[in-house]
C-alpha cells in the first residue's frame, strides 16, 4: 500500500511521500480508500471538554448575552434606588453615595468574569485553527480528486478522439470502394 501512496503523493502532490506533511498523507490515504476526511468538528470538541472549559464557555455564553446585561442593569438600579432614596429617607444607607461596596463588587465581578470569558476565548481561538486544518484537508482532497477527474476526462476524450478518427478513415476506406465499385460498375455497362 505504501508503494501506492508513494506514487499517488508523485502524481498528485509531485513530492515524496517522505515529504509530506501529516494532514496530506492523511488526505492521500483517505483518496486511496476512498474514504471521507469530512467529520464533525464541533461534536468531537465537545465531548473533550474538561468541567472548566464547560463552566468557562456557559459563564462566558451569559455574560456575553442580553439576558446578563438586562439583568446587570437592573442590579444596579435597584442599588441606587435603595441606597440613594429609600434608605437615604430612613438615613440608614449601607452604601451611600460614591456607592464604594458597589464598586467594589463590580471591580470583583471583573477580576473573576474576565479571565473566564479569555478562557472561553482561547477555546474558541483552538477550535477555530481546528476548522481551519479541517477544510485545509477537505479543500486539498476536493482538490486532487477534481484534478484526478480532468485526467481521466482527458484520457477518455483522447481515447475517443483515437476511436473516432479510426473510424472516419474505416469509413473513408469503405467510401473508396464504393466509389471504385461504381465506377467500375459503369465503365463495365459502357462497354
Amino acid at each position: 500500500m505504501i508503494n501506492r501512496l508513494e506514487k499517488l503523493a508523485k502524481k498528485l502532490l509531485r513530492r515524496d511521500w517522505d515529504k509530506l506533511n501529516e494532514r496530506e498523507r492523511k488526505v492521500l490515504e483517505s483518496i486511496e480508500s476512498r474514504s471521507s476526511v469530512a467529520r464533525n468538528i464541533n461534536q468531537d470538541l465537545h465531548d473533550e471538554r474538561t468541567f472548566g472549559e464547560q463552566v468557562a464557555d456557559k459563564v462566558a455564553a451569559f455574560g456575553g448575552s442580553w439576558k446578563f446585561m438586562g439583568l446587570f442593569a437592573g442590579i444596579l438600579i435597584f442599588w441606587v434606588i435603595l441606597n440613594s432614596y429609600i434608605l437615604a429617607n430612613r438615613n440608614e444607607t449601607f452604601d451611600p453615595y460614591p456607592y464604594i461596596l458597589l464598586n467594589l463588587f463590580l471591580s470583583m465581578l471583573a477580576a473573576i468574569q474576565a479571565p473566564v470569558i479569555m478562557m472561553s476565548q482561547n477555546r474558541q481561538a483552538a477550535r477555530d485553527r481546528i476548522d481551519a486544518a479541517h477544510d485545509y484537508e477537505i479543500n486539498l482532497k476536493a482538490e486532487l480528486e477534481i484534478g484526478n477527474l480532468h485526467e481521466k476526462f482527458d484520457e477518455l476524450r483522447e481515447q475517443k478522439w483515437t476511436e473516432l478518427v479510426e473510424m472516419q478513415q474505416q469509413q473513408m476506406r469503405l467510401l473508396e470502394k464504393l466509389v471504385r465499385e461504381q465506377i467500375g460498375g459503369k465503365m463495365q455497362v459502357s462497354r
